[in-house]
């Protein structure tokens, strides 16, 4: 195991003893509004940075080229279908602004939602109630999926992807480096510096909701 995991390891371990599994789940519904409907482009994409950044310090593995790719992807689509003001064309090819300022905010607000679900959503999230319990099941296996992910290779696509839904499905934790993480002992109860630490988040994700009526008071 190399530093930089062993570094990560240790972020994890941290987040994991300062944080229970239910307020994380609390904090990320009280987030998701202020990105959600978040008008501007531009803060939209600070905040997606921002939850790109409490992934990182949370230990979680990124992969910045594949998010990278992703966006530019769903921007590429969104170019298809121009409108709105012509800022270059290349034949009959046109990109315009109304259909780029689309594109990356349909990108980033899902980037951001995929971080914010890896910070807020554990696997012994424990939602009370029959449906609860279904909901957390799901979360559950979603998180155990995206631990094994690297587990499923191209050369044997469709097998692996079997292999892994099977054991799920009896019940079996996947095993290998990926699941390193399950030795982590979660909190049961959030500590009183992790109160401090989400009060500071909830602060800074709501934050650029404070730009606009700072402008509106200044030219009004």
């Amino acid at each position: 195991m190399n530093f930089f995991e062993r570094a990560r390891i240790k972020r994890q371990k941290v987040y994991e003893e300062l944080f229970s599994a239910g307020v994380l789940f609390i904090t990320g519904l009280l987030i998701m509004p202020a990105m959600l409907f978040n008008p501007i482009v531009p803060l939209r994409f600070l905040q997606f940075l921002f939850f790109w950044f409490l992934c990182w310090l949370a230990g979680k593995k990124n992969r910045p080229l594949i998010t990278i790719l992703v966006i530019l992807v769903i921007v590429g689509f969104n170019l298809i279908v121009p409108f709105g003001e012509i800022l270059y064309s290349i034949g009959r090819f046109r990109i315009t602004w109304g259909a780029l300022m689309t594109g990356i905010e349909r990108a980033v607000t899902l980037q951001g939602l995929i971080m914010l679900s890896r910070l807020s959503i554990r696997r012994d999230l424990k939602i009370p109630g029959s449906f609860g319990e279904l909901v957390g099941e799901s979360f559950r296996i979603l998180a155990q999926i995206m631990d094994s992910k690297k587990r499923i290779t191209r050369k044997n696509l469709m097998g692996d992807i079997d292999q892994l839904m099977i054991e799920l499905s009896e019940g079996k934790m996947p095993e290998g480096k990926e699941m390193s993480d399950e030795r982590l002992a979660p909190a049961k109860r959030t500590k009183a510096l992790g109160f401090v630490i989400i009060a500071l988040v909830l602060l800074l994700a709501w934050l650029p909701w404070g730009f606009p009526i700072l402008l509106m008071y200044l030219f009004n």
